[in-house]
């Protein structure tokens, strides 16, 4: 197919239009609302509190509004401005005061080094288009020992598997970068400036229908989806425990660091 006559479109552009249309449902959706991961996160908070805490990728702001709880000021980022409003709506309606909203690339924050003594970014990284340009960003406007806490879908980390999660990612959702292995994040973080203190996995049920229309996928693209289940060796469907609807378990990774 010839597409030289298509305007190149960036990748922050993609992410932006895949995901400002989208900023309610991820405000109300379910998956992102709860879990283990945000009481665990909580707890790290409290115990830390905050003066001037960051939420990196805030996506739906779920963990601003948990910083929110124990930080003196909180700061929720993201690339998309719907859903930076979506945010900033919800935080007003739930007498949230000590939120802003920034808009910003992760790769690029307006803000000076050191900013921030507490760092937390959730679902986000999977979307960035230089991860290591992000988590280098993060430390420097995080202060030196200042906890972060990085929380996202994992990769199992074996090719076979790793595969199979990257393929149905791209289908749901073109602007899907990659679901990085405990490995690569350890590395990366480390690279990057932070001391790992620890790092947990466990396994989410995504439920196929909401999953597909929380991101609005193309029909042509589910079906896709559907045909790599399908045709998944045994391994595969053993591990994402792929059911007859469709719906799997994702391997998600919580990092506990320290800006060294």
């Amino acid at each position: 197919m010839d597409r030289s006559h298509e305007t190149p479109v960036s990748h922050e552009t993609l992410v932006t239009a895949q995901f400002g249309p989208r900023a309610a449902a991820y405000v109300e959706s379910a998956v992102h609302a709860s879990g283990e991961d945000l009481a665990a996160l909580d707890a790290i908070v409290a115990r830390a509190a905050p003066r001037r805490a960051l939420d990196l990728g805030c996506g739906g702001g779920h963990v601003a509004y948990r910083l929110a709880r124990h930080a003196q000021a909180v700061t929720a980022s993201d690339l998309s401005a719907e859903m930076l409003a979506a945010v900033a709506a919800t935080a007003q309606a739930r007498g949230l005061t000590a939120i802003e909203t920034v808009e910003a690339a992760a790769e690029r924050l307006p803000f000076a080094d050191a900013s921030f003594d507490f760092i937390a970014s959730r679902f986000s990284a999977h979307h960035w288009r230089d991860v290591e340009g992000g988590l280098r960003e993060a430390r420097r406007v995080a202060q030196t020992g200042a906890p972060a806490v990085f929380i996202d879908g994992c990769s199992p980390g074996s090719p076979l598997l790793d595969t199979h999660l990257q393929a149905v990612e791209l289908l749901r959702d073109p602007s899907h970068v990659r679901d990085y292995s405990a490995s690569e994040w350890t590395g990366a973080l480390a690279r990057c400036g932070f001391v790992i203190e620890a790092c947990l996995t466990w396994r989410v049920r995504m439920e196929f229908s909401s999953w597909i229309a929380r991101m609005q996928t193309p029909e042509t693209h589910v079906r896709a989806i559907r045909a790599l289940q399908t045709l998944a060796s045994e391994p595969v469907r053993a591990h994402f425990a792929i059911e007859p609807d469709g719906s799997f378990l994702l391997d998600v990774l919580m990092v506990e660091a320290r800006a060294a």
